[in-house]
């Protein structure tokens, strides 16, 4: 499988991808903020990561569909790994 990722450092809300299906493979929190990291697709939540949450890799490997999103309530220093 082909992996891209897509690094966040801010908090705000956050476009990974606009394809109409994909597999997001897991959420590396390189930096912890105060605040919770929230992923979406076009059919909801998929996943909040609370507040101040250890760092380390959260794996997933699901299956999105209509595009996928990332809130981070603060400046956490995130990599989202999709395809």
């Amino acid at each position: 499988m082909d992996y891209q990722y897509y690094h966040i450092a801010a908090a705000n809300t956050y476009v990974v991808s606009t394809r109409d299906i994909g597999v997001l493979y897991s959420i590396v929190v390189n930096t912890t903020a105060a605040g919770s990291i929230t992923i979406s697709d076009d059919n909801g939540t998929i996943g909040i990561l609370k507040a101040s949450v250890v760092e380390g890799t959260y794996l997933y490997d699901v299956a999105y569909t209509g595009g996928l999103t990332v809130i981070t309530a603060g400046a956490s220093d995130i990599t989202v790994c999709y395809s």
